[in-house]
């Protein structure tokens, strides 16, 4: 999940933790007109929030990973995916990617490389990079579907360790607020036999000096 995402987190009845996964967004990339309104429209489709540039510097300012603080106007919204065409005049593709994968604010957040040009060693360099997947233009709705799905199996997963790592710790602080409950009752409980035994002791102690008296 993208840093500084809240996810809301519910407790039935039951007890179990169940966590609602956030929306989707997405930023989209692309110096082309159409094919910025191709994968705008099929990101909608598959029911994504969907913000567009039209350049890698442009991606920069909207991520604040430009050097310029006040930059981003949208910097408080998350960003779930980033899909970047690769041949972009100034900034490419695969600089865009490189610069996100230094970030240490959004080195996680997937980004998927768009291209025309069906290129092995381009391919190769870009997931050597760390990019999530290359997807060849045109990109068919199939194609969005199947990494949206990715995207939504790994958050899933997160928040499901989440979940676990919440319930676990709920059951160490019930353990150990049992036992200290436990160790006070054993405490008290000990006390409680001492007063008791102490006058029956003294008592005895009493008799003895009084039998060795009369001896």
């Amino acid at each position: 999940m993208a840093v500084g995402e809240v996810m809301r987190m519910d407790v039935p009845t039951g007890g179990d933790l169940t966590v609602s996964l956030p929306e989707l967004h997405v930023l989209a990339v692309d110096d082309s007109v159409v094919d910025r309104k191709v994968i705008e429209r099929l990101l909608r489709i598959s029911s994504c929030k969907v913000t567009t540039v039209e350049s890698g510097t442009r991606a920069l300012q909207y991520l604040g990973l430009d050097g310029n603080t006040g930059a981003s106007d949208l910097k408080d919204l998350k960003v779930n995916l980033i899909v970047t065409d690769y041949s972009m005049p100034g900034l490419t593709g695969y600089d865009l990617l490189k610069k996100i994968k230094e970030s240490s604010t959004f080195r996680e957040v997937p980004v998927v490389i768009m291209s025309s040009e069906n290129i092995l060693t381009r391919i190769e360099q870009c997931l050597k990079e760390g990019a999530e997947e290359f997807l060849l233009k045109p990109v068919k709705l199939s194609d969005v579907k199947r990494i949206k799905q990715l995207i939504m199996k790994n958050e899933a997963e997160d928040c499901k360790t989440l979940t676990h790592s919440n319930k676990r710790n709920l059951g160490e602080d019930a353990d150990t607020s049992s036992s200290s409950s436990s160790s006070s009752s054993s405490s008290s409980s000990g006390d409680d036999s001492y007063v008791k035994d102490f006058p029956s002791s003294k008592r005895m102690k009493l008799e003895s000096e009084q039998f060795s008296s009369f001896l």
